[in-house]
């Protein structure tokens, strides 16, 4: 009785379709006058539903899905964080003399050694005080001698009551100022001197000139605030990143929990990610962090060195500093196909119980390593999470499990593959 019933509603849906394509050719030869009656017809046709004339492929079966049983991995712990460039040492020229610019002995933008002339300055007029200092130094030597053996006659005519205490005291008093006079004068030379050799103006470390801030026939003046150039060493150079005072919270929080152990290499693994999105070729170390946070930002500075031999690192250049903080010996990693998310965005797995069904289990994640999630909590070990094929799949319903293959044509195909959420910082 059962085959009878459906093969009669197969005949109804079969008499319905041929009604319809009558219908429609009904309305193309014969035009509107016709579309009541057609209309008509279409009313008095049996309601007939075809909707369950036959039972649709693959009803009744349980869902196949791929499934992964959760375990541990021992993985590196790295934190990937924003920052600029700056040069490892900075020089900006500055005139210790006033004075006319004779000329400019560099070439913009080329490297200098310390102690390269950069700039002189007119010297004449240093050059002639230089001398006049001279003169002077040696008219006080020459008045040295005698008032010196003045003084000397008087101290031994005083013993012999020839003269008085008076002249004595009077002869050396003239010989303490002659002295006086040769020092002062001795440093009035030694003044010169220095002036005259700031009129030659060398660079006090070595690295890349700038551009030049003034010509040949400048006037400057001794320490103005405008700097001529500035020199900076660029290899090495320093990299300063930000690091928010909750994620650095959240570290120490961890590793006093012991749920991480810090690395002992740290020093020597830190790398760098250019603008261009390219790996630079050097690893450099991290030499510390700043004790202050910017309250504005609540961060802090990390201050990183690298080697820039090929000078590819120009200071204020944007890069991206990977720094290894340390090593968790059971992390849960999950593949990202895996993770869906609620209405609320919050992440969330599908996991196969005991009795073989579907079940939801909210999760929460830290980062994302590879093509993988790393999972603070929500799992334990041996609980099996669903792969592929959970957008066929309802929570309670039953569940057909088979293994998990990496690099299927359906994990690439996959609807309920999230996209890469980085770490936030």
């Amino acid at each position: 009785m059962g085959e009878t019933g459906e093969h009669a509603r197969g005949n109804e849906c079969n008499f319905m379709r041929s009604s319809l394509l009558s219908l429609r050719r009904t309305l193309r030869e014969h035009g509107p006058l016709q579309l009541a009656a057609a209309f008509a017809l279409v009313f008095l046709l049996p309601a007939v539903s075809c909707k369950n004339s036959g039972t649709p492929p693959g009803a009744g079966r349980t869902p196949e899905a791929a499934v992964v049983a959760v375990t541990t991995h021992r993985i590196t712990l790295t934190t990937e964080l924003p920052g600029r460039t700056s040069a490892y040492r900075v020089a900006e020229i500055r005139p210790q003399v006033s004075g006319l610019i004779q000329k400019r002995l560099f070439t913009e933008g080329s490297d200098v050694q310390a102690g390269y002339l950069l700039y002189q300055i007119d010297p004449a007029p240093f050059q002639a005080a230089l001398n006049n200092a001279l003169a002077v130094l040696g008219r006080a030597e020459a008045n040295l001698p005698p008032v010196r053996a003045r003084a000397q006659r008087f101290k031994e005519l005083l013993a012999d009551k020839s003269v008085s205490q008076q002249d004595y005291d009077d002869a050396d008093g003239a010989l303490k100022l002659a002295e006086a006079d040769v020092k002062f004068a001795k440093a009035a030379v030694e003044t010169a001197r220095i002036n005259l050799e700031y009129t030659r103006i060398n660079s006090p470390i070595s690295g890349r000139i700038g551009r030049s801030t003034i010509t040949d026939g400048a006037i400057v003046t001794a320490y103005q605030p405008m700097a001529l150039a500035v020199v900076q060493q660029l290899d090495p150079i320093y990299v300063d990143v930000t690091q928010s005072t909750k994620e650095l919270l959240r570290l120490q929080k961890r590793m006093a929990q012991g749920q991480f152990s810090p690395s002992r290499t740290a020093q020597s693994k830190v790398r760098l990610i250019l603008e261009d999105g390219t790996a630079y070729s050097h690893e450099g170390t991290l030499q510390f962090r700043d004790i202050s946070v910017d309250p504005t930002t609540a961060t802090v500075v990390l201050r990183m060195i690298f080697p820039n031999p090929q000078g590819i690192l120009l200071p204020g250049m944007f890069v991206r500093a990977i720094v290894e903080e340390g090593t968790d010996e059971n992390a849960i990693l999950i593949p990202q196909q895996s993770v869906m998310r609620d209405p609320k965005g919050n992440p969330q797995v599908l996991v196969v119980d005991a009795n073989g069904s579907a079940q939801v289990k909210m999760l929460e994640l830290d980062r994302a390593v590879g093509d993988q999630w790393v999972v603070s909590s929500g799992l334990t070990l041996g609980e099996r999470i669903i792969v592929e094929g959970a957008q066929r799949i309802r929570p309670g319903t039953p569940v057909k499990e088979v293994p998990f293959t990496p690099g299927s044509k359906d994990a690439a195909q996959s609807e309920d593959k999230p996209p890469v959420e980085q770490k936030q910082n």
